[in-house]
């Protein structure tokens, strides 16, 4: 798998082994299971070896879900048993105390890290997704932004890694009702306790699951950060929990499910594409090896898995398995953001996994066993654990908040002083002399803001996502315009909007303008992520409808589709144009500009921007292969590459201005400096 720049997908995050409880024997009551604790160890090993040197998922966050299942789930019924109810204060006070104070410092330090190390145009999101891990809902910031077509194509966060712990917390939260709905129908109904429970957790298991099989299938993306397609896992751990005191095994059994549970297990991510299966019934591979382990259990056997699982080593480390998950994922992406890699040379991924362990060391020491033993007196009083925990994270909320409004106050600034004589852009390509007249200045937009650097169309909501299958229509001059032109297609037809605007504003035109990211306007039959894009199937049908129903006098669309592999024409475009021709509909194909191997703000920042730069021959072909087939008599074509990648090379800046603001789209600042050249190219297509 590639990765840029030390950026994981979104989708290949790894998961919090958050599993604060005692770890407990099978019986109702039980001891101390240290076989759970190496099981942790395993897990934990997996996640950061697999992210450090392979870049990929290893099922290890599914283990740690189903753990959190059965520990919280044990406590929880435990008490009811003792108690008679659920002490909810007291539940998740107890939680917050142990959970918040290692997110606080990991969140802090992260900060820092982002400020030192990691480029500005990054720090918005970033500082965005801080809040959302230390309120727990980053999960659903990083679902939005794996269906986002535009934000799926940026960095990975060094906090996205808090999705996990997002969807532990919901479920912290969701469980104790659950349980207590539980023992109240368990009273009225005259049934056991345990009973009731199972009959609720069963529940959950086989809706989750159903869910989870069903979105993942649809969306898989979305689905992979899903607490409802997550829940199943957790919900199985708490079947397990609540039926293993009943299970009773032959030894030598027990033996062979705990190694065979331990195999599974590691070899779950070399033999399964966690990252794109996960988590419908895939993820019972991992979930399932799992609970053979805890199955199988303490054997005594000098054979069992277990006998490894119970090695001192494995087991501290199963200690430390939750603050070196926490440290390993940000040192990981700011250690190859430092080196330039998408992945761990051997010998830095032993620097990155060795200095993760010293700072998990130190956290549990200082922090987590630092606070028990300062607090060992006041530890049972509520207000007291509450306060610990919000005076910790409250410094977090306040920094990020902050520095996000500092962030916009400096934006807001470097708006208002540009002057625009100083930025030229694409008029630099048209006259040449400018370029020698032309003083020096800063780039704008600034590579801080060239990701929010977006035309009315998207402001609007003209632009929708990937998950959208409505039209979002701008309509703009005059309703009896002499002429109508309509802009239609994907992204890469989107970012031309404010030259396409500003050229049919000066000629009295009205334009009709709809796009969708990642949705060719074609008839080939759309896919996503291995699957058909039925939102861009049902979006293509509307558009058809929109513009039977508008008969503009001609669309701008993209003629060619040119990546990193070659530049191309979908059949799909000729049919269409075909099908506009049939409505008496010109048709202005705009050859797509070429793709970057790198991302023009991060490079720019990173600088000096005359490094940033690349020849178009690396995605377009050396001739237009729109001209090279028979076309409908309706189309004409135009190719402004020149006015943006000038002389054969994609540069960063023309005329101080920011070109591409990440590999494929260009910025609006840049597009409306493209104005002229486009009113004098559509003109010239048109004749209007």
């Amino acid at each position: 798998m590639h990765i840029s720049s030390s950026r994981l997908p979104v989708t290949e995050a790894p998961a919090i082994p958050s599993v604060p409880e005692t770890v407990r024997a099978k019986g109702g009551g039980g001891g101390f299971r240290p076989e759970i604790e190496g099981l942790r160890a395993v897990a934990v090993l997996l996640v950061a070896v697999y992210h450090i040197w392979f870049g990929r998922v290893s099922g290890g966050v599914d283990v740690f879900l189903m753990l959190t299942g059965f520990l919280i789930t044990g406590s929880l019924v435990r008490g009811v048993e003792r108690e008679g109810r659920v002490r909810f204060a007291a539940f998740w006070i107890r939680l917050a105390r142990r959970l918040v104070p290692p997110v606080a410092v990991v969140l802090v330090a992260t900060m820092a890290a982002t400020y030192l190390w990691l480029p500005r145009p990054r720090w918005p999101d970033i500082l965005d997704e801080v809040r959302a891990a230390a309120l727990y809902h980053e999960n659903w910031i990083l679902a939005g932004n794996a269906v986002d077509y535009l934000a799926r194509e940026a960095a990975a966060s060094p906090v996205q890694h808090f999705w996990s712990l997002s969807v532990q917390g919901q479920f912290y939260l969701l469980w104790p009702v659950l349980v207590a709905l539980a023992a109240f129908v368990a009273v009225r109904a005259r049934m056991p306790l345990r009973m009731a429970v199972l009959v609720a957790v069963t529940a959950v298991f086989a809706l989750s699951l159903g869910y989870s099989v069903s979105v993942t299938a649809r969306d898989q993306a979305w689905a992979y950060f899903d607490t409802g397609a997550r829940l199943w896992e957790l919900a199985l751990g708490a079947i397990l929990a609540l039926v293993i005191h009943r299970v009773h095994l032959p030894v030598r059994l027990r033996v062979l499910l705990g190694w065979l549970g331990l195999t599974a297990l590691v070899s779950c991510g070399l033999l399964v594409p966690v990252s794109t299966l996960f988590p419908g019934y895939a993820a019972l591979w991992p979930t399932l090896a799992a609970t053979l382990v805890v199955l199988a259990g303490t054997t005594g056997s000098r054979h069992g898995a277990d006998r490894l699982l119970t090695w001192k080593p494995l087991t501290a480390l199963g200690k430390l398995s939750y603050p070196l998950y926490l440290w390993h994922w940000p040192v990981l992406v700011c250690y190859l953001e430092a080196a330039d890699r998408s992945l761990a040379t051997p010998l830095g991924g032993l620097g990155v996994l060795a200095l993760s362990l010293s700072l998990a060391w130190l956290t549990h020491r200082l922090v987590e066993g630092g606070l028990d033993r300062s607090t060992r007196q006041n530890r049972r009083a509520p207000g007291w654990s509450s306060g610990i925990a919000a005076a910790l994270i409250t410094p977090v909320l306040a920094a990020s908040l902050l520095w996000s409004d500092r962030i916009e106050e400096q934006r807001a600034g470097r708006a208002a002083a540009v002057v625009p004589e100083n930025y030229p852009g694409a008029g630099a390509v048209a006259e040449p002399a400018l370029l020698e007249v032309l003083p020096e200045a800063p780039v704008r937009p600034d590579p801080a803001d060239a990701k929010q650097d977006l035309s009315w169309h998207h402001e609007q909501g003209c632009h929708v996502g990937l998950v959208s299958k409505e039209l979002g229509v701008c309509d703009t001059g005059p309703v009896g315009a002499e002429h109508t032109l309509a802009l239609v297609g994907a992204s890469r037809v989107a970012h031309w909007y404010p030259a396409v605007a500003a050229a049919a504003q000066a000629r009295g035109w009205r334009l009709v303008s709809f796009t969708k990211s990642g949705c060719q306007f074609s008839t080939d039959t759309a896919h996503r992520d291995d699957a058909v894009f039925e939102e861009c199937q049902r979006w293509k049908e509307n558009a058809f409808a929109e513009l039977a129903e508008l008969r503009p006098d001609a669309v701008l669309t993209s003629s060619t589709r040119a990546t990193l592999h070659g530049e191309t024409v979908h059949d799909g475009y000729l049919e269409v144009w075909q099908w506009l021709d049939e409505l008496g509909i010109e048709v202005i194909g705009l050859r797509d500009l070429p793709r970057l191997p790198y991302q023009g703000a991060e490079c720019v920042e990173a600088g000096p921007p005359e490094q940033c730069t690349s020849p178009v021959t690396a995605s377009q072909a050396e001739t237009d292969p729109a001209t090279r087939i028979q076309l409908p008599p309706n189309v004409t074509l135009l190719d402004l590459t020149e006015h943006v990648c000038p002389g054969g090379s994609c540069d960063a800046v023309v005329g101080n201005v920011l070109v591409y603001w990440d590999h494929s789209h260009i910025t609006a600042t840049y597009a409306a400096t493209l104005a002229p050249v486009m009113e004098e190219a559509l003109i010239g297509a048109t004749g209007w």
